[in-house]
């Protein structure tokens, strides 16, 4: 049976790898390397630099594809997704059938942690109806929450208390009290009362690139909004995550 392996990479930075990543990594047949555009080529030339650094197997095989753009005109957001998914399936299978022989090993490189906001193993669920059987196998990566607290110095939790974890979707006008806040293209904070709020900001995190803002989010919520789409621009893509902390708790 084929097996399958699903690695957390980290959040941008290459030392982020752990040493079971490296091992899973040196495992692999096939390293399975997504493409997508010419405006995130960054995002595969990290695979890419990972896969330069730690993999000794000279045996191992690098196949790049494409990955389709999910339809963000699709009125339902949920249903654009699974068509998404459904489209990305298909391809996870075929690489799956042509790609890796039986009994071999493939392994997808995951951006932070295969399990917190990401894809990955959905997918490959999906892909089972169609593709040759295969198991799969997971290893944890450090995510882009542990890289923000991290590069702010600060503790994710306070004593005692818990942490919501949620997208700007989702956000609302009543966060909890410790909030992390992933995947929110919109800015979803600028609806909240700037006065309430304490927030720690960063993008790119663990990269060359990586941003970092904090403060009272009435102060800062403006610079993070210019700073945000400067570097967008700049890039053509942004990977942000924030941790808002009510104030006075």
């Amino acid at each position: 049976m084929r097996k399958v392996l699903v690695i957390g990479i980290g959040a941008g930075n290459p030392e982020h790898i752990t040493v079971q990543a490296i091992n899973a990594l040196n495992r692999a047949d096939v390293l399975f390397i997504p493409e997508k555009g010419t405006g995130k080529a960054d995002l595969a030339d990290l695979r890419r630099e990972i896969v330069s650094r730690y993999v000794t197997n000279g045996s191992a095989k690098l196949v790049p594809f494409d990955v389709p753009v999910r339809d963000a005109a699709n009125p339902s957001y949920v249903g654009g997704v699974a068509d998404w998914h459904e489209a990305i399936a298909g391809i996870y299978a075929r690489l799956l059938d042509e790609a890796l022989s039986e009994g071999g090993i493939g392994a997808f490189l995951v951006w932070g942690d295969p399990s917190l906001y990401d894809s990955t193993l959905r997918i490959l669920e999906r892909a089972r109806g169609v593709a040759p059987q295969f198991e799969i196998e997971v290893v944890p990566g450090i995510t882009s929450v542990q890289a923000l607290t991290a590069a702010h110095g600060v503790a994710l939790n306070r004593v005692g208390e818990p942490v919501l974890l949620t997208t700007g979707r989702k956000l609302g006008d009543a966060p909890a009290d410790d909030t992390v806040v992933m995947l929110d293209g919109q800015l979803a904070f600028k609806a909240l009362e700037g006065d309430d709020y304490d927030i720690w900001w960063g993008a790119y995190l663990g990269s060359p690139d990586e941003l970092l803002i904090a403060g009272r989010l009435a102060d800062v919520a403006e610079q993070i909004e210019r700073v945000r789409a400067r570097a967008r621009a700049e890039h053509g893509w942004i990977m942000d995550t924030y941790l808002l902390r009510r104030r006075g708790q």
